[in-house]
């Protein structure tokens, strides 16, 4: 049954209208760029701070990360909002270190910058891993979400609305490319931030204020830093394995790299990521809390709930009067839609440059598009097809599924992180750590699934926090990397031009950007840095 009525309807109505609009305007005014691969996947990399900042910030969030969110919060509290606050820093570790190498590079996708940086066996294993993990997770975790806010909130079944948004989204994301996507985030970053504050607002006064809700709750609730024996959340995994993930997800990965790529200069990226640095520090308020107000009205008989995660819904359905509904199912579309393109788009991108054209090298501009829509389309039929496949699928399965990201991520961080830092590391090096990363990872992963039934160290190995397990990835690999190329030649240095630091520091060009924004942007990146040390000193 529909907890929506005529005017919510009406409200949902224009949302996709407004969508729709930007997205035909945005393919019509660069209808001749986005004839060319630069037009199409990387929206003639003329894009300014503001538009590329809004994508990150609405690409990542999707309507499983605020169901997620709110529910985790529900039941544990607020220290799952971590990983949104370190996100932050990320983004600045992104813009500052990672964009000079990136557009200084020219580079199209992540596995072209390593191949730049070591070999083409290295790019060929990041595109394949990042599309089947795109394929096997992004992609069909979002359009489980969007049948699920059809079905619980507007009243349509799961599948039809599975069906809708995927066709919705696919058909804009086909026709515009990246630009498309990158104006209709932006759009869908206003009313997924306008929506959220709606529910937080009208959560807080039905409870009687922020007094209130922190006097209603035990004192971890409200703390970020849990002890080293919590099995979700230990002090040292959040302060050391997060940011291993983190540079993985902000830094490496071309769902959100290909943002920062379509920047007109680095000025431009760098920008782009402080200001979504900023916006990663509301989902603590506007995501986290109202999951921690769904606790406190449970708790007090004002609500319902079944389970954590409909701690966001049943808040949307008891609090908000007619309109805001509207607007805040609005703004759950507009997560999964941007969250969606974005996955659409990235994914063709990979399979067209790093697939397609590696074996087709002569392939001109016009057919390299036509293979990236076609990718698309595919892309769109692919998930189509899951959707009835999904209901065999466990919530288990999901679960580790989505963790296999976590178990392989550790050594692509460090392949790119020490690869810039320090010329010494090889592809040898390289391929060696990454395929001892992926084989560590995959063997946790089978351990886990097998748990039960193992004793020892094999036990520990499966049973260790996720985030610890990252740690120690992620020095294994990283030791691999450095013993490896020790042992082999080192690079040549004209392979290394321009993709360590030692190179473009040499290089006299202007990638570092220019001085005026240099200035802003530190004043910027240290006000950043120090709202995160408020917040982890505030909810301590």
């Amino acid at each position: 049954m529909s907890l929506l009525e005529r005017l919510d309807w009406i409200v949902i109505g224009l949302y996709f209208c407004i969508v729709f609009g930007v997205s035909i305007w945005a393919t019509i005014r660069e209808k001749s760029t986005r004839q060319t691969t630069e037009g199409y996947f990387l929206a003639g990399r003329n894009v300014g701070w503001f538009i590329i900042g809004s994508s990150l910030f609405a690409s990542n969030i999707g309507s499983e990360h605020l169901i997620g969110l709110a529910g985790t919060a529900a039941s544990s509290g607020i220290a799952v909002a971590q990983f949104e606050v370190i996100a932050s820093l990320m983004l600045l570790l992104l813009g500052w270190f990672f964009v000079p190498f990136y557009i200084s590079s020219g580079v199209f996708t992540m596995p072209e910058f390593l191949e730049r940086r070591y070999s083409s066996a290295a790019r060929w294993y990041l595109a394949v891993i990042s599309i089947i993990g795109y394929v096997l997770t992004k992609i069909s975790v979002t359009i489980a979400a969007g049948g699920i806010v059809f079905q619980s909130l507007m009243g349509i079944d799961f599948w039809s609305g599975a069906l809708v948004i995927v066709v919705i989204t696919g058909i804009y994301t086909v026709l515009g490319g990246l630009r498309a996507v990158l104006y209709t985030d932006m759009i869908q970053m206003f009313v997924l931030i306008g929506g959220s504050i709606a529910v937080t607002v009208f959560g807080l006064n039905a409870i009687g204020g922020w007094s209130e809700l922190v006097l209603k709750t035990d004192d971890h609730f409200f703390s970020l830093w849990r002890p080293l024996s919590d099995p979700d959340f230990p002090w040292t995994g959040i302060l050391f394995g997060a940011p291993i993930l983190g540079v993985w997800y902000w830094c490496t990965d071309q769902f959100i790299v290909q943002r920062v790529l379509s920047a007109s200069n680095v000025d431009q990226a760098r920008r782009g990521t402080i200001f979504a640095g900023y916006l990663k520090l509301l989902p603590l308020f506007i995501f986290v809390i109202p999951g921690v107000i769904a606790y406190v009205l449970a708790e007090k008989s004002l609500i319902n709930l079944e389970t954590p995660d409909q701690a966001l819904p049943t808040l949307i359905g008891v609090l908000l009067p007619v309109g805001l509904k509207g607007l805040v199912v609005a703004g759950l579309l507009a997560a999964l839609m941007s969250s969606l393109s974005s996955v659409f788009n990235s994914c063709s991108t990979l399979f067209t440059w790093d697939i397609y054209k590696k074996l087709n090298p002569d392939a001109s501009e016009k057919k390299l598009v036509l293979v990236g829509q076609m990718a698309t389309f595919i892309l769109v039929c692919l998930g189509l097809a899951w959707i009835p496949m999904m209901k065999h699928v466990s919530g288990q399965i999901y679960q580790y599924l989505q963790s296999v990201q976590a178990y392989i991520s550790p050594p692509i961080a460090a392949v790119f992180l020490i690869g810039i830092a320090w010329q010494r590391v090889n592809a040898e090096g390289a391929i060696t750590s990454l395929i001892s990363g992926f084989i560590l990872g995959i063997a946790r992963l089978v351990a886990e699934l097998n748990k039960d039934n193992l004793e020892g160290w094999l036990y520990w190995y499966a049973d260790i926090n996720f985030l610890h397990f990252a740690i120690f990835l992620f020095v294994v690999c990283t030791a691999i990397l450095i013993i490896v190329s020790l042992l082999t030649p080192k690079p040549s240095e004209e392979q290394l031009q321009g993709l360590t630091i030692s190179t473009i520091i040499s290089e006299k060009s202007d990638t570092s950007g220019s001085l005026p924004w240099i200035k802003k942007d530190r004043w910027l990146s240290i006000l950043l840095f120090t709202a995160v040390g408020f917040l982890w000193f505030y909810f301590s």
